[in-house]
């Protein structure tokens, strides 16, 4: 059994591998996000990170957000959204619940009032289904604040909603005029 703190830090590893920087344990990832379970345990063991079959299960099983996705067969693993490299997750558009939300401090509310949500560095904006959750997020950042997002007006505006495999809605970027800030 893995500590917390040992727990946290190969999670963020893993998060930062298959979201972010491949490269940093020399991986590539498929058009899909996807890397070779073998492969990442391989170069994991390779760059001293005690990373094994079990210690990876574990992360996938008890990640509150469920972060990562094994295939099928668990041959393959790869992170369920959130990415900075290019991939192509294969979700398909759905039509988004009436109202989303999205967690982000105090001080970007300026800022949110005037551009939007833009993805920045990501494939997508992330959104929650539920308010608790963008609050959660958006406590990592500062003050709290959470921003209604009214989905519907956007959905029949033409705009494209997607829902990662952990729940998570992505859109390319939300314009002001359907944003409610607090």
């Amino acid at each position: 059994m893995l500590s917390d703190k040992e727990t946290t830090r190969l999670s963020k590893l893993l998060s930062l591998v298959l979201r972010h920087d491949p490269a940093r344990l020399n991986l590539t990832l498929d058009e899909q996000g996807w890397v070779a379970v073998d492969t990442l345990l391989a170069q994991a063991q390779q760059q001293q990170v005690p990373l094994t079959r079990a210690v990876l299960l574990q992360l996938v099983e008890t990640s509150p957000k469920q972060r990562f996705r094994l295939s099928d067969d668990q041959q393959r693993i790869r992170a369920s959204q959130g990415h900075s490299v290019a991939v192509e997750l294969g979700y398909a558009p759905v039509a988004p619940p009436p109202v989303l939300y999205h967690g982000t401090t105090t001080r970007l509310r300026d800022t949110l009032a005037a551009q939007g949500l833009l993805k920045m560095s990501r494939q997508h904006v992330h959104l929650s289904a539920d308010a608790a959750t963008a609050r959660q997020v958006g406590r990592r950042h500062g003050p709290p604040m959470v921003l209604l997002v009214d989905a519907a007006r956007m959905h029949v505006d033409g705009h494209l909603f997607y829902q990662a495999d952990n729940g998570v809605w992505l859109t390319e970027a939300v314009p002001p005029q359907y944003l409610t800030l607090p």
